[in-house]
């Protein structure tokens, strides 16, 4: 196909930003969150956890009732969750991912360039950001109501370092919920920014959020059907994503639109066993989660197991005990079909906190 000299011009600069902004990027781990907005309203979020080492992520059942903490010495935030969940743990210290009984999908993804506020103990309650994906679970139905109790910073987040690493946890939270409503909460410099809107679909690694928007502007002139980037980078994987979650067809099928949801995840995923000496912020995909909010059902892929399991959150007593279900060692324990039996009672793993 003969693309125009504009066409080309434009492609040129597109790369030459992307390599740009992606050279700030170093440090950081790699993850990939989309949104998709479906035929009778059904939206489906899915994400993928790309990460260089196990991050010992088990599943876990947290009913409503349970009593928290902001783990952050004497002046930690409080409260009693509303909600009960289903949510990815890692290293048996956080919650990463998950999704509550009302059809509020959370999850947290690295961004370097992340820069809380300063922690005084004086000053406002304190959140560890291990439990900022949790909290958000815990509280909130909808994405709206999130946001605007998340816009009067009840909390400073906390943060450390990653379990076992020297470098400082630097996370950015994507929420979704059966409306389609979706929103980015950054830090910048300090500073909470919010993105809030059914347009912000896909979330990556670095850049900050704004500069991936501008620079997906590029291939969204382009066209995905002229060219898309290829590669396992953060700006890249969000361009490909953003294409493929709106250009996918909106089956009323609900198998056919989650086999669509899955492919598009899949092909923003890193293979796994890829290193880049160069680059340490593309790691291998471990595992994808997929939220079918409409329907209830939260979806597991290990990268090293041959099934898709599911855990339908309609089936589970939310009022009644919490339960883990064992991934084991790289998530490498096999289990098919609908699992909410085979979660096991087990005491809830302790927030990391000061």
């Amino acid at each position: 196909m003969d693309v125009p000299e504009r066409k080309w011009r434009t492609i040129a600069a597109a790369l030459a930003l992307s390599t740009g902004l992606t050279g700030v990027t170093q440090q950081a781990a790699a993850c990939t969150r989309l949104v998709y907005h479906g035929a009778d309203n059904d939206v489906i979020t899915a994400r993928s956890m790309d990460w260089k080492t196990d991050t010992m992520t088990d599943l876990w059942i947290f009913p409503r009732g349970i009593a928290r903490s902001g783990e952050a010495g004497p002046n930690s935030i409080k409260w009693t969750a509303k909600y009960g969940s289903v949510i990815a743990s890692a290293y048996g210290v956080s919650t990463t991912d998950g999704m509550n009984e009302a059809g509020l999908s959370a999850g947290v993804l690295w961004l370097v360039e992340s820069q809380y506020p300063k922690f005084e103990s004086q000053s406002k309650p304190g959140l560890t950001i291990a439990a900022w994906t949790q909290y958000v679970l815990d509280n909130f139905a909808t994405v709206a109501e999130a946001v605007a109790a998340l816009r009067a910073e009840p909390f400073t987040i906390v943060t450390d370092a990653v379990p076992g690493e020297e470098r400082l946890t630097t996370l950015h939270l994507a929420m979704s919920d059966a409306t389609g409503d979706s929103a980015i909460i950054e830090y910048i410099g300090g500073k909470q920014v919010i993105h809030h809107g059914r347009e912000y679909q896909v979330m990556t690694n670095s850049p900050t959020f704004d500069e991936q928007l501008a620079l997906n502007a590029y291939w969204k002139d382009i066209g995905g059907t002229v060219m898309l980037p290829g590669t396992n980078r953060s700006s890249d994987r969000f361009a490909r994503a953003s294409f493929y979650v709106n250009a996918i067809p909106k089956s009323e099928d609900p198998v056919t639109a989650l086999a669509s949801v899955f492919s598009v995840i899949r092909n923003a995923s890193v293979p796994f066993g890829i290193t880049t000496p160069d680059q340490p912020n593309i790691s291998s995909t471990r595992w994808r989660t997929v939220a079918d909010h409409k329907r209830k059902l939260y979806f597991f892929e290990s990268a090293l197991t041959p099934n898709v399991f599911w855990v339908d959150l309609k089936l589970i007593d939310f009022g009644g005990k919490v339960k883990r279900l064992d991934l084991g060692p790289n998530q490498r324990n096999i289990f098919s079909g609908e699992t909410s039996k085979s979660f096991r009672d087990a005491p809830a793993f302790k927030f990391l906190g000061l």
